[in-house]
């Protein structure tokens, strides 16, 4: 293997951490919840800084002092829960029950809002129904993912062909 191929491959194995760890290095708290497929729940007089769930849903019975973000999840608040930031979900629903408060915007990306009329939402209530923006949110990323992948193989392959001779 060349040395410039032994480069690019360090290289490229350097970003995939730092950029795995950046999420862990910026955290601003031990009460920050992030979860992968497993339900979150904040229950009555429980405290959370933020919440974001990738591929499961969030339940909030107690406060979340900033934003609750769900991506193929649903938001739940119920129980006089409250949200002191912004309640954002990417193909899922957005459900606010009984005297509920949400202080910032509530965002819904292919899914639907259901709220009661006695819930409280200080920002703005945006809903962008359809599976269209889902396929925009989740596909147009993957789609350049996937051209990224195909560039450093490209590359590879490249740095690895042996060199010709030119015939005189």
């Amino acid at each position: 293997m060349s040395a410039h191929v032994r480069l690019v491959l360090r290289l490229f194995a350097w970003f995939l951490f730092a950029g795995a760890l950046s999420g862990a290095a910026f955290a601003d708290s031990s009460h920050d919840r992030t979860q992968f497929g497993h339900n979150i729940s904040i229950g009555p007089g429980e405290e959370a800084t933020a919440v974001t769930c990738f591929g499961c849903s969030v339940r909030v019975r107690g406060h979340v002092t900033s934003d609750v973000t769900t991506f193929g999840g649903n938001i739940v608040v119920e129980d006089q829960g409250q949200i002191g930031g912004d309640a954002t979900t990417f193909g899922g629903y957005v459900r606010l029950d009984k005297e509920v408060k949400v202080q910032g915007d509530v965002t819904v990306f292919g899914g639907q809002i259901h709220r009661d009329a006695t819930a409280t939402v200080s920002g703005d209530v945006t809903n962008f129904s359809g599976t269209g923006w889902v396929l925009l949110v989740f596909g147009l990323p993957l789609v350049f993912l996937g051209a990224l992948v195909a560039f450093v193989v490209w590359l590879v392959r490249r740095l690895m062909r042996p060199a010709m001779p030119v015939a005189a």
